[in-house]
């Protein structure tokens, strides 16, 4: 692939904008030479659905003019962006990576993504997903698998697989993707790079397609920490046009030199969780490292957190089932009824043909779920057992600062290994759906590579904090992936892809 003089896919976002707002990078090189890699690679990768190529470079031609003309660079000034492919953005594709949405393009763009074109940000595409956000491995696409960086035969995670690839592979510096029970995090753990979700309603989710409301969040993907606070920063705050969006101020940057006097505390069913072998003596290891650099690290208990998988998924099923009974071939979307009698045999056939297996799964469990003689043995118990979990995390808090624990009980899952189980695909998320119930804020770092099978994978770290305390997630995190992972992680080019 070709590369610029400065090798501007080496940087962070950060650093990026800077160049290009001094002039030492060009903004139309750099996105012109990004498109090529995005191209050069995707066919290895697959993790680009549609790209939006002459609308970057025109943007690309616009900002370096006004740099030019001396209009003071925003924050992420020339900066390439991908965005996942269940945010608006308006002329792209909008499909959810699913047959019901093909060829929908948008009509408006997402406030998150409007608050970082605003700050000098290009969006040069939509990445691959799993079909409307639901899976954790990448491989439950229309379009197929994305594979991870570091090894094409294991999965990069999910929901999020096409953006934590992009950043893994540097081929953007900066991406989205959105997190309802972990499909930021535990991506990024897989694919050996940093995701946060923020508090829940700290991101305005106006632009991002539904699966389930009361869990979902917009949540950025970088190489480093210090872009996903850059990134927060620009993207929070009160937005009219989502009432749930919390009405605070964007947040500022933590001021944090170390973790000396910091309470961390070490989850016991988390760490039992994990999987015997290289990732539960890296965790350790990890957890000593913590320890060593100051950080009181505190015993604590979350009981009710290993019923967390069961509670999210009867929670995030039947709002899932609400939430996509719009697609109903009638309004918009995909339409496929051909010889229908009846209105019910119409949509029946359009959902049949427009939605994937593992969708359809999730609204037959959620309208289950949910339906009259079962809801409250099932919906309701599980909204209770919701609440215990908050509660049981509160409590939690009273004896440390942060909670500190691993990403995902394994790194990354060989491709098609649970294709025929999905409760064991469930268990990936084990560690990062109880956060996502109790609507936390928590940010995944890369934490070293582990040897699976004779192949070297990443392994990510989680740390988590109280409601609303994402400034102090973020500020530890960035002191913690110095300590943990002091060099980068660094996956093969695409062209080098085992």
């Amino acid at each position: 692939m070709s590369a610029l003089p400065r090798a501007w896919h080496e940087l962070d976002a950060h650093q990026l904008a800077l160049e290009h707002a001094r002039g030492a990078l060009s903004v139309v090189a750099t996105i012109d030479d990004c498109l090529r890699r995005i191209e050069a690679a995707n066919g290895r990768l697959n993790a680009f659905l549609a790209l939006d190529a002459k609308r970057a470079r025109a943007r690309a031609a616009t900002l370096e003019a006004a740099r030019r003309a001396g209009e003071r660079p925003g924050k992420l000034h020339g900066v390439p962006l991908a965005i996942k492919a269940n945010q608006a953005c308006r002329g792209l594709e909008t499909n959810c990576a699913s047959r019901m949405l093909a060829g929908w393009r948008a009509p408006y763009t997402a406030t998150a993504i409007e608050r970082l074109e605003a700050e000098g940000a290009i969006v040069v595409g939509a990445t691959n997903m799993d079909e409307y956000a639901m899976g954790s491995t990448g491989e439950h696409s229309a379009h197929g698998a994305t594979k991870n960086p570091w090894s094409a035969a294991h999965a990069p995670g999910g929901s999020s697989s096409g953006s934590a690839a992009a950043v893994a592979a540097r081929l953007v510096p900066l991406a989205l993707g959105s997190d309802t029970g972990g499909s930021v995090r535990q991506p990024a753990a897989w694919c050996g790079i940093a995701g946060l979700k923020p508090t829940w309603g700290r991101v305005s989710r106006h632009g991002l397609v539904a699966f389930a409301s009361s869990l979902d969040c917009i949540a950025p993907l970088a190489r480093c920490v210090e872009d996903l606070e850059l990134a927060l920063c620009i993207m929070a705050g009160a937005d009219p046009r989502d009432a749930s969006c919390l009405p605070k101020e964007a947040p500022v940057p933590l001021a944090l030199e170390g973790l000396a006097g910091m309470r961390l505390g070490v989850v016991a069913e988390w760490r039992e969780a994990l999987v015997p072998g290289p990732a539960r003596e890296l965790h350790a290891a990890n957890l000593r490292a913590l320890g060593a650099a100051g950080a009181e690290l505190v015993e604590v208990s979350l009981a009710t957190t290993r019923h967390a998988i069961a509670c999210y998924y009867i929670v995030a099923a039947v709002e899932a089932a609400s939430n996509l009974s719009r697609y109903d071939g009638s309004r918009y979307g995909l339409r496929a009824d051909e010889g229908a009698r009846s209105l019910a045999a119409s949509m029946s056939m359009t959902r049949r043909a427009g939605f994937g297996a593992e969708v359809q799964r999730r609204i037959v469990l959620g309208t289950w779920a949910h339906s009259a003689g079962w809801s409250a043995r099932w919906h309701q118990q599980a909204a209770r057992v919701r609440t215990k979990v908050a509660r049981e995390f509160a409590a939690a808090f009273e004896q440390c600062d942060l909670l500190v624990g691993p990403t995902a009980p394994t790194p990354a899952l060989r491709l098609g290994s649970h294709a025929s189980d999905p409760s064991a695909m469930y268990a990936c998320d084990a560690l990062t759906t109880p956060v996502s119930l109790a609507g936390l804020p928590a940010a995944s770092i890369p934490a070293g590579l582990v040897e699976i099978d004779g192949t070297r994978l990443p392994f990510g770290l989680q740390l988590v904090g109280p409601l609303e305390a994402d400034q102090l997630v973020l500020a530890a995190s960035r002191v913690a992936e110095r300590i943990v992972c002091p060099e980068r992680l660094r996956a093969p080019e695409p062209e080098d892809l085992p």
